[in-house]
Order: structure tokens, then C-alpha cells, then sequence
């Protein structure tokens, strides 16, 4: 999930607001995840992984689904965190279990469907959604998500730009996913295209139902 450290609008206001905004961005992302796979048109990058370590384990025999396998991932890569120095928080733990979880329970209510019409809706949807859980997740200021706290520990010990130690992250993920057999396709493609702008626009949107955010909040607020 992608985070920002330094984009604050909630954090003069109260606790509880903060913790429904940040559990309602991570139960809104797994949905997303899942309505996206269950479009069977392409999934988000990490996503394409998630499903190709699953498929390899049921090939095996050992059925794990794509939200247990995205759990599990999550975890590994806070491991990755330590010798990287990046500190979790709460939000980044959340992130972990619940996005997982929740996109196992989306797939498992959305039905599988062949109308072609319905899977790009499914697609779209899932997009959007995204971008709208993205926003609610990182304006509680409650800690980075797995993937992106490496990302920033990456970026920080190799002294190299973002969008090139995500991209290089982003694509190894990919290709590994395919190999796998995980679903890559033109909903990849779309997410990877339009994600920056459909997250930038709610942004734009909280920024003014909320007002600007506060450059003096610090991450220990």
C-alpha cells in the first residue's frame, strides 16, 4: 500500500477519528485488492505475486489463499525492515493483517463471473476504491505499509531515488508474480497508469473537506 509520511490532515483532530479513518483505508484497500482479482483482467503488481505463490502452493497441495499468502509477505518484509532501520507503527501492523484478510473475504463474496462487461466494472471499481483507501490509510499518520516502509528503507540505504528503487522493486515483483503464474494484464497496466492521479484527485478532495495539511505535525503525533 502506498503511504505518505509527510501529508497530515488529521492530526489535530481526535483519536478515534483517526483510527476509523486508518481501519476504514485498510478494510476499503483489501476490498479493492480483491474486486480487482476477482476481475480476472490483471492484478495489482505485489498482488500478481500474492496469487502466483498461491497457485504454486495448490499445485503443490497446500491450499493458502492469495489474502493468507499477502499476510505472510507482509511479515516477511517487516523482517527485511530491521537491518533497513525502519520502525513500524500502528498502522503499518494493521496493514499487515487486515488488507489480507479482507480481500479474501471480498473474493470469496463476489462471484466469479463471465460477462466481460461486469469484470471491467469489477476492474474499475477496485481501481478507484484503491485510490480512496490509499488516502484514508496515510492521513492518520499511523505508520508507513510494509511495502512502502521498504521502499523508504531501500531508498535510504542505497542512496538512490524513489521512483527508481520502486520501480526496480515494482518490476521484480512482477515479473516473479508471472512466473508464478499470477494474473498480469491490462488491469496492471491501468493501475500502474492511473493510480498516481486517482489517489492525487482524493487527496485534492480530503485537502479541502478537511483543510490543509499541518507542516508541523511530526510523525510522533
Amino acid at each position: 500500500m502506498k503511504s505518505s509520511g509527510n501529508f497530515r490532515l488529521l492530526g489535530g483532530h481526535p483519536l478515534w477519528i483517526r483510527l476509523v479513518t486508518l481501519y476504514g483505508g485498510l478494510v476499503l484497500f483489501g476490498v479493492s485488492a480483491g474486486l480487482v482479482i476477482e476481475s480476472r483482467l490483471g492484478n495489482f503488481p505485489w498482488d500478481v505475486l500474492h496469487e502466483g505463490v498461491s497457485l504454486r502452493l495448490g499445485a503443490l497441495g497446500v491450499t493458502v489463499s492469495v489474502g493468507v499468502v499477502a499476510i505472510i509477505a507482509s511479515f516477511v518484509i517487516l523482517i527485511l525492515w530491521i537491518p533497513l532501520r525502519q520502525r513500524p507503527g500502528l498502522g503499518t501492523v494493521s496493514n499487515a493483517i487486515l488488507v489480507g484478510i479482507f480481500m479474501d473475504i471480498t473474493m470469496a463474496l463476489v462471484p466469479d463471473q463471465d460477462s466481460l462487461a461486469f469484470r471491467i466494472v469489477l476492474l474499475v471499481l477496485g481501481i478507484v476504491l484503491n485510490g480512496v483507501a490509499t488516502v484514508l490509510y496515510i492521513i492518520p499518520n499511523f505508520g508507513p505499509g510494509p511495502r512502502d516502509g521498504l521502499m523508504t528503507g531501500l531508498v535510504q540505504r542505497t542512496g538512490k531515488p524513489v521512483w527508481a528503487m520502486r520501480l526496480a522493486v515494482e518490476i521484480a515483483v512482477l515479473v516473479s508474480g508471472v512466473l508464478l503464474g499470477g494474473t498480469f494484464g491490462v488491469g496492471t497496466i491501468a493501475y500502474a497508469l492511473g493510480i498516481g492521479y486517482i489517489t492525487q484527485f482524493f487527496l485534492g478532495v480530503a485537502e479541502r473537506l478537511l483543510g490543509p495539511a499541518d507542516p508541523l505535525m511530526t510523525d510522533a503525533d
